[in-house]
């Protein structure tokens, strides 16, 4: 009867040892799980943070573009900083493109 009891004390180790390895496995697993769920909440705010950066200047570019895209504006430099003005009348002349002819462009003095 001893080597019964030996056997099944055996056995009954066996068992709990394998118990106790797969809890401590599948804490480990949790706790690895846990770690990786933690880093990419830290990756997904930073890339959130830098969507809002983006979207900030692309707004703030939108308004460049748009006060650019103003001839009042384009006007105002033009006068200011580049000390430019309107030309005197005949200081213009007027290109004519010739029909059919693209790239070829002729020359006539005077206003229209």
């Amino acid at each position: 009867m001893a080597r019964y009891d030996d056997r099944r004390d055996n056995a009954f180790l066996f068992v709990w040892t394998l118990a106790a390895l797969a809890t401590a496995l599948m804490f480990l697993f949790y706790l690895a799980m846990r770690v990786r769920t933690v880093e990419l909440g830290y990756e997904l705010g930073r890339r959130h943070q830098e969507l809002s950066r983006l979207r900030e200047a692309e707004r703030v570019l939108s308004l460049e573009l748009s006060a650019h895209e103003n001839p009042e504006r384009v006007e105002l430099i033009a006068r200011t900083l580049f000390g430019m003005s309107h030309p005197e009348p005949e200081r213009v002349r007027r290109i004519r493109m010739a029909p059919g002819k693209d790239a070829v462009a002729s020359r006539t003095e005077g206003a229209p």
